[in-house]
């Protein structure tokens, strides 16, 4: 019909694919301010921690260290998923021990059920060899293993039983470890993970520490060592000497 408008033909397809393109950019200006946003954090957090670290006498130590779960076996914390670094480690002496404070990486999953986990912790050195041990807080997998038979150790104190699961496997050692004193000294503080290997500390939870909580954490550690009664001072050096 005369006058009517003509469509260009590849008109739909000209829309659809300036579309898309527009769609790329946006897409990849996002992923530019993520990019952004992640590198000016953990350069606020890098800066944040060598402050901390300064202030306590340890090195912050750059780079990422892959092999850090291998020199300590023991700790199942740090033996979860894969891509496993340790980042942001802060070693050194503080009150007359070895320490070493870091953020920790691992990732879960695969796809759309990928993860990235990442908390912090901190490692004491004992001054004498211990025997293995984990405390752990208390969570609903634990009352439901409680309700078929499969209980961790109790104590005295009905609070610390609720809050935290404990594992040894020398019972003797985790009773000598936990005495009255050291389960009042840990109810002070926000539930941490605990753990022995056989010369030192882990301190944990599944978040990243601020300064203070590393602070806290140290704390922690230190306080459980030197809460070691003397015959189990005494007991482990007589270990190390036969």
């Amino acid at each position: 019909m005369a006058g009517s408008p003509r469509r260009n033909a590849d008109g739909g397809n000209q829309e659809w694919g300036g579309e898309m393109t527009g769609f790329f950019w946006v897409f990849v200006v996002l992923a530019a301010v993520l990019v952004g946003v992640a590198a000016w954090r953990s350069a606020v957090r890098k800066k944040a921690l060598t402050v901390w670290a300064d202030s306590r006498g340890l090195t912050l130590l750059a780079g990422r260290d892959a092999g850090f779960d291998d020199r300590y076996p023991a700790f199942g914390a740090l033996r979860r998923g894969y891509s496993r670094y340790a980042h942001h480690r802060m070693e050194g002496q503080w009150n007359e021990r070895r320490v070493m404070a870091f953020d920790y990486h691992y990732v879960t999953g695969s796809g759309k059920n990928r993860q990235v986990h990442q908390f912090s912790g901190v490692l004491v050195e004992s001054m004498v060899p211990l025997k293995p041990l984990l405390v752990r807080s208390e969570n609903i997998l634990d009352r439901i293993g409680e309700a078929f038979g499969m209980d961790d150790l109790d104590f005295e104190s009905s609070e610390f039983s609720r809050a935290y699961h404990v594992r040894s496997s020398n019972c003797r050692w985790a009773y000598d470890v936990l005495h009255a004193r050291t389960i009042e000294f840990l109810l002070q503080y926000p539930r941490h993970n605990l753990q022995f290997d056989e010369r030192h500390v882990l301190i944990w939870r599944d978040r990243r520490f601020d300064a203070a909580s590393f602070d806290q954490a140290l704390m922690i550690a230190t306080g459980v060592l030197d809460r070691l009664p003397d015959y189990v001072l005494k007991q482990q050096t007589e270990e190390v000497n036969r």
